[in-house]
């Protein structure tokens, strides 16, 4: 009788992939705030949503908190990693970035690079990014393109749980720096069937989770289930989108969604983070640059508002993208014989 696929939470393919990496490798630790956690620290919570429940439990000596002071841990977490171990640093919210910025930007970024490549710093940096939570504007941003933006750091965003175990997996094997994104709401709402092997995704290959060959739309982190949504919408009036998900921010895989260009002539980008100078601009760019003699329609962008994030529900809900702006984006990129707008 075939067995039951294991489905696992997005947490769950996180704390998994923690735990076989920490069982794999003597050299990975874990630390940051909130790593331990739960009622009188006994390691059951784990986090302040439980990606690292329990684990301090199977690995006392690996998993530890830090005191709330960023740019100490994450500059220790540096020096661990050019010293030899390979450490996975918890910022928490990727808000906080900004009190150790110059620990990430000046130090891991450049350090392989300013010693002729003579030292590596593999070290993982997670944190917590994106709307949803009421958690207002300091809480609540989307700062990927920030590092994106930086030579030497990989940036990762994994939509999925079995993305996120896999991605995370290769991200703490990887010799380089690399900050890892994930998003607050895909925490418990995200959920599918998962290998119980370890297994790892390499960073910089995009998936097309959605074939189709009248308009491409590639979508980041939890815009991917917005984008499906879209997709679905469009296949009842007639038209097929490709739905991207590009997984790994930088490096980013260029090559997969020029193929899809060519192939459907139109480009749709959706990006929760605020417009200028983001990761949708980017994409948008390089395919204007890149591929414009195959494009029959301009890029459209689908973002949040260049504004700080609201903390009223309503307006928080308002914020981000979601399928029906992308339905309209994609349909003002259709000619009239496609468009059911039109």
């Amino acid at each position: 009788m075939t067995q039951p696929q294991r489905v696992l939470s997005y947490l769950e393919a996180l704390n998994e992939a923690l735990a076989q990496e920490m069982a794999a490798d003597p050299s990975v630790v874990v630390f940051g705030e909130d790593n331990i956690g739960g009622t009188g620290c006994d390691g059951t919570l784990g986090h302040a949503w439980g990606p690292t429940r329990g684990l301090h439990n199977q690995f006392p000596d690996k998993v530890f908190d830090a005191p709330i002071t960023e740019a100490a841990f994450v500059g220790a977490a540096v020096g661990a990693a050019a010293t030899g171990l390979r450490p996975v640093a918890d910022l928490l919210f990727i808000d906080f970035a900004g009190v150790c910025f110059d620990q990430i930007l000046n130090q891991a970024a450049k350090l392989r690079y300013m010693v002729g490549g003579k030292a590596r710093v593999p070290l993982v940096l997670r944190a917590m990014w994106g709307t949803g939570m009421r958690r207002g504007a300091q809480h609540s941003q989307s700062l990927y393109s920030l590092f994106a933006h930086i030579p030497g750091l990989k940036v990762v965003a994994p939509s999925n749980p079995v993305d996120a175990k896999g991605l995370l997996a290769a991200s703490i094997q990887d010799d380089d720096p690399v900050v890892f994104f994930e998003h607050k709401m895909l925490y418990f709402g995200s959920r599918g069937v998962v290998p119980e092997e370890r297994y790892t995704i390499p960073l910089g290959e995009a998936k097309v989770v959605r074939e189709g060959g009248d308009v491409t739309i590639v979508a980041i982190g939890r815009m991917v289930n917005e984008a499906l949504g879209a997709a679905e919408q469009l296949a009842a009036e007639g038209v097929e989108a490709e739905v991207i998900d590009p997984r790994t921010l930088s490096p980013f895989d260029f090559d997969t969604v020029y193929a899809s260009v060519e192939k459907t002539s139109r480009l749709v980008v959706v990006d929760e983070s605020s417009p200028r100078c983001s990761v949708a601009t980017d994409i948008a760019g390089n395919v204007a640059e890149n591929r414009f003699s195959a494009l029959s329609a301009a890029v459209r962008t689908v973002t949040g508002p260049h504004a700080p994030v609201p903390f009223s529900p309503v307006l928080e809900d308002a914020f981000p993208p979601n399928a029906a702006k992308i339905v309209d984006a994609a349909r003002s990129t259709l000619p009239a014989s496609l468009s059911k707008a039109s």
